[in-house]
């Protein structure tokens, strides 16, 4: 369903949409509304579904995810049974944050994040090359962003020796 958006929904929806930490009284002000007309507003857009969250942007590479890549795939055949396999064994995978079923000559986009091409090549090695029904998989690797953001993006644990290192320094883990 299509929400139906005046002037003062959209000023808030885009304000949200830049900065979702605003609070009512700031988001009343933008808007030139009082703060409960402002909050009742919100809440709609909130039931309507146009706002469906609120987020925090999270930069891949600050997290170690230096490589985004675009992955393309083919199935062997869309039998309802083997889409669900696929698209439950793709959205077991944590590396892929958006999955798409697509028109066209491939059946499915995936947007991956890894270390790294080393841990791409593995993850596409033991991962995605043995999801259910794959016929083929083309990979296109992010060179340069321009526009967007990548969500949903799985926050490692520390296992790196820079990470293990700075945990045993720490006051709190009684290194030294």
């Amino acid at each position: 369903m299509h929400a139906d958006l005046d002037r003062t929904d959209r000023q808030l929806v885009q304000a949200l949409q830049d900065n979702a930490r605003l609070t009512s009284a700031e988001l009343a002000q933008m808007a030139h509304l009082s703060q409960s007309p402002c909050w009742r507003r919100v809440r709609r857009l909130e039931t309507e579904g146009v706002i469906s969250g609120y987020h925090a942007a999270l930069d891949r590479r600050a997290l170690g995810w230096g490589v985004l890549a675009f992955v393309m795939v083919g199935i062997d055949h869309q039998t309802e049974s083997l889409s669900v396999a696929f698209e439950e064994a793709v959205c077991a995978i944590p590396e892929v944050v958006m999955f798409h079923g697509i028109s066209g000559p491939e059946d499915f986009m995936l947007v991956v994040v890894a270390k790294d091409l080393d841990d791409y090549s593995a993850l596409l090695q033991r991962r995605l090359h043995r999801l259910p029904g794959v016929r083929h998989v083309h990979t296109y690797f992010s060179l340069q962003e321009f526009k967007g953001q990548v969500g949903g993006l799985p926050v490692p644990a520390p296992h790196t020796l820079r990470d293990q290192a700075s945990v045993a320094a720490s006051p709190s883990s009684g290194g030294s």
